[in-house]
Order: C-alpha cells, then sequence, then structure tokens
C-alpha cells in the first residue's frame, strides 16, 4: 500500500510499505482523511527517533476485524496498551509502559491506506460529523483534557500561549465554556479568526519572550507554542501559585532552556498534558459547539503527502488535511 515514510530526521517520503498484519482483537481500518499535526512535523525533524509512517489524526472506514464496526467510520485513541497489566485496567492504556502510540511510538500511522489499531480503541463518528470535522477529534480531545487535570473556574482568567492549530482549539473551547481567555500570538490571521470566537487577543513582542501589557498576570497559562521559549513567556504571565498546562513536545534538539528556581520560588504548579476523551470530543463536534472548519487551509491528496508536510510546516499556515 502507499503510505507517507519518515526514513530518517529530516526525510519522509511517499513509498510502498507491507500492511500491518492484524493482531488478535484489533481491526484495519481504511483511511479516509489525516490532518497533519506539530507533532507530525517534529517526528520528521527526530522526535522519538520514529521512522515509519506517522499520523495520528484520522478519520476512516473498518474494513477488517470486529463485526459491529464493520462498515462504520471510525476515529481512534492513539495509545494502544496491552489491556493486562494494572495500568491498563485501572486507567486505561493511555500510560501502559508497553503501549504502542499510533504514528510515534512502534506503530505505523494514518499517512497511509490502512491503518491498525484495537477495537477497543476506536469509536464511530456520527453521521453529522464530516471527514473533515472528524479529524479534529484527536486535538480537541487534547483541549478537553485540560478540564480533566485542572478546575478551571467560568471567571478565571486564562492565556494560551501559541496561535497554531491546538492553541486555536483550546482558546475556543475555553471560550464556550465562558471562561476569561486570552490568546497570545504572532499571526494576525489566526488571532482574528479566535476574536471571531469571543476570545481576547493579544499579540505577542518576540524581543521580550511574548510580554503582553494589558494588565494583569494569569491563574493558567496553556501553553502550545511548539517552541523553545514557550515555556519561558509561560512563566512570564503566571501569577505566584499559579498553574502551567504544558501542550508542547520538542525534538530533542530543541528542548526549552527555563528558570527553574523562578517555579520553586513562586510554587508554580506545572501539569504536562497530552491526550484527552473522544466521546466528548465527538459530541461538541455532532452539536456544532465548536467551528474547526474555518481553521482548514489546505487539503492534498496521499500522492502530494510530502507537499502537504512542507506547506504545514510554514508560518502562519492553519490546518493542512490529506485525502487518503
Amino acid at each position: 500500500m502507499k503510505a507517507l515514510y519518515i526514513d530518517a530526521p529530516g526525510s519522509i517520503r511517499l513509498r510502498d510499505v507491507a500492511e500491518t498484519p492484524l493482531a488478535a482483537g484489533e481491526c484495519r481500518v481504511a483511511v479516509s482523511m489525516v490532518g497533519v499535526c506539530r507533532t507530525d512535523l517534529e517526528l520528521v525533524k527526530g522526535y522519538m527517533n520514529f521512522t515509519g509512517v506517522p499520523g495520528h489524526e484520522f478519520v476512516g472506514t473498518v474494513v477488517e476485524g470486529a463485526e459491529r464496526l464493520m462498515g462504520r467510520r471510525v476515529v481512534g485513541e492513539i495509545n494502544a496498551g496491552c489491556g493486562t497489566c494494572d495500568e491498563c485496567r485501572n486507567n486505561g492504556s493511555r500510560h501502559c509502559a508497553n503501549r504502542t502510540v499510533l504514528g510515534i511510538y512502534n506503530r505505523n500511522g494514518a499517512f497511509a491506506e490502512t491503518l491498525t489499531l484495537p477495537e477497543r480503541n476506536l469509536i464511530p463518528v456520527p453521521d453529522k460529523v464530516r471527514d473533515e470535522e472528524a479529524v479534529f477529534t484527536e486535538p480537541l480531545a487534547a483541549a478537553l483534557e485540560i478540564f480533566e487535570q485542572v478546575h478551571v473556574r467560568p471567571a478565571t482568567k486564562v492565556l494560551v500561549v501559541g496561535d497554531g492549530k491546538l492553541g486555536l482549539l483550546i482558546a475556543q473551547v475555553f471560550a464556550q465554556f465562558g471562561t476569561r481567555v486570552m490568546l497570545l500570538g504572532r499571526n494576525a490571521k489566526k488571532l482574528a479568526l479566535a476574536e471571531r470566537w469571543n476570545v481576547m487577543t493579544a499579540i505577542a513582542d518576540r524581543d521580550a519572550l511574548g510580554a503582553i501589557h494589558f494588565g494583569g498576570r494569569f491563574e493558567y497559562v496553556i501553553e502550545c507554542t511548539g517552541s523553545a521559549d514557550g515555556l519561558a513567556c509561560a512563566l512570564n504571565h503566571v501569577v505566584p501559585g499559579g498553574t502551567i498546562v504544558l501542550k508542547s513536545t520538542y525534538a530533542p534538539t530543541n528542548a526549552p532552556q527555563i528558570d527553574w528556581a523562578k517555579i520553586v520560588i513562586d510554587e508554580i504548579r506545572v501539569v504536562g498534558s497530552r491526550c484527552g476523551p473522544f466521546a466528548p470530543a465527538l459530541r461538541l463536534l455532532a452539536r456544532g459547539g465548536i467551528d474547526v472548519r474555518s481553521m482548514i487551509d489546505h487539503t492534498k491528496t496521499l500522492d502530494d503527502g510530502v507537499e502537504a508536510f512542507e506547506l504545514a510546516a510554514k508560518k502562519g499556515v492553519l490546518k493542512v488535511l490529506v485525502r487518503v
């Protein structure tokens, strides 16, 4: 089958690969559409020392495996645990020590004609949710995960640092929940989009690590810039005793350098945040509560997948989708 394949850091190309054998309890999914995300771009740079097929934001149709899902459109949670350890039995597969992660760790991903995932990872997509919307399930779930981890009151001041795809989704979700949210970014087009969703915005001052002058600091700062100076920016704008939620992942050569003493002295809570609940994300999409279609800039075919990655890496570009 055709797939985009990372051979080594800096090298991604379209090639033929063998279909993954179907393991017990798993399903084969014919991929319909995939989104290029920041993690995919970092994988190309060398993050996780990954080689293989990337891609984890997908929608597709089950073509082999569980009878109850046969022929149904699905999205899939990306962490495939062993299913037998204490972590899997008590908390699910997200932190299983023996897990594989779709398109990220020891499991080929969605930039291919088919992929495999355990049946328990797959969730049917409501008919009213189009493919172009369903591919946002994974990043929208990541945004909702913040509410699973920290209790944010509606009157709380929240700063989202980074106006990329995830930052825009997170700001929109906070605005939907009635929170006083501000998005800090560098792209006027993206900030204008956020303002349509009743999100306050500010343009970062590059020379001051994103210093802004609208008054006050924030109880919660969500860092999702994907850049090395994002955490330093977050530290500049969180109140003593406040909370920073980290969404960025970095290639080893791009790790941030920060003032750890400030975290201790100001007693700042730092929360790592990754994947989130898919079912609530699909419900939000089904009722039209989140605008994702405005975030799509380009749609390419799998044959033009390398170009899709190049487009997604350009500054100012929003979501790039690949139709398989």
